[in-house]
């Protein structure tokens, strides 16, 4: 073989073991799985009166937003057709103060029929808030559907005795690529 025959090719000659071979085909193999599975479908959702993620937690937390088996619920007008989707892996997530902050997972979705008469969404969701990295949003009505693979990254939890950064200069940094 001559020295430049690989090159370009992507096909090495390369005498390996069978014990080595058949850990690149696994390895292959579970690379070509991950590519396959798709990232969850989620919701964007703006959380109006809220100025920070402690009061969406602070809110959370009582009883009016809560449905009866004490998990954090949030009711909508409208039921989401991707539904099946949402509960694949799904999360909600947070725009406070024209910033994208955190997610809550989805845990299910119930039908919640108010004094009016009228049928509801109820979208439960886990109690655990995930900051992610921030995200300018512009205001809109309702919910939005956010593909898994336009989601901004979880951010790592503060350790112990550090703050976190203020929204707008957490914004300020994600927007020149920082964080």
């Amino acid at each position: 073989m001559r020295r430049n025959d690989w090159r370009g090719t992507g096909n090495f000659n390369v005498l390996r073991s069978p014990k080595t071979t058949r850990a690149i085909e696994l390895a292959a193999q579970r690379h070509r799985l991950y590519a396959m599975t798709p990232a969850p479908l989620n919701l964007i959702k703006l959380s109006v009166g809220t100025d920070n993620v402690e009061g969406l937690v602070a809110w959370q937390a009582t009883r009016r937003a809560q449905g009866a088996d004490k998990q954090p619920r949030h009711v909508t007008r409208m039921w989401p057709k991707r539904a099946t989707e949402l509960l694949e892996g799904g999360s909600i997530y947070w725009v406070i103060q024209g910033v994208l902050q955190c997610r809550q997972r989805i845990v299910r979705l119930d039908e919640v029929i108010g004094q009016d008469g009228i049928r509801r969404c109820g979208i439960v969701l886990d109690p655990e808030i995930v900051r992610t990295g921030t995200v300018q949003k512009r205001p809109f009505q309702g919910w939005r559907y956010l593909p898994g693979t336009e989601a901004p990254p979880d951010l790592v939890a503060p350790r112990r005795g550090e703050d976190a950064l203020p929204p707008s200069l957490s914004a300020a940094l994600a927007d020149i690529g920082v964080l």
